[in-house]
């Protein structure tokens, strides 16, 4: 029996510690990138990933029981809620954004068709 709670220990560390893996390599992309798009993507994948493992790990060590079936609902929310939010709050960036020519170029259909037509042309001429 208790090489089973070691393992069951272990593998619950393991994921503790991947899901903090994931929250320090959030935090560097959060302070890296300059524009706000980027940060909230970084920062939604980490919260999303870090989360899941993070309380994974727990459940693992918490055994199966009624807080391990709680702690795997709050994962389902968050993976739920938090994208969707980040989504939301992107779009109001993009719609409120007084200069989007500084941080993107929009794309018509007819430039993303001389796109295609131009790298189908190079990929002729390599060939």
């Amino acid at each position: 029996m208790a090489v089973i709670e070691w393992i069951q220990f272990l593998a619950g560390a393991f994921l503790l510690l991947f899901g903090l893996v994931i929250f320090v390599i959030e935090m560097v992309g959060v302070f890296r990138f300059k524009y706000v798009l980027n940060r909230m993507h970084a920062a939604a994948m980490g919260d999303t990933l870090g989360i899941g493992f993070s309380l994974a790990g727990l459940i693992v060590m918490n055994g199966w029981n009624f807080t391990s079936l709680k702690l795997f609902f709050v994962i389902v929310f968050l993976w739920f809620a938090s994208p969707t939010s980040s989504h939301l709050i992107a779009r109001l960036e993009v719609t409120t954004d007084e200069e989007p020519e500084k941080h993107y170029q929009k794309l018509t259909m007819q430039d993303v068709k001389a796109y295609a037509a131009e790298k189908a042309e190079v990929a002729g001429k390599e060939e």
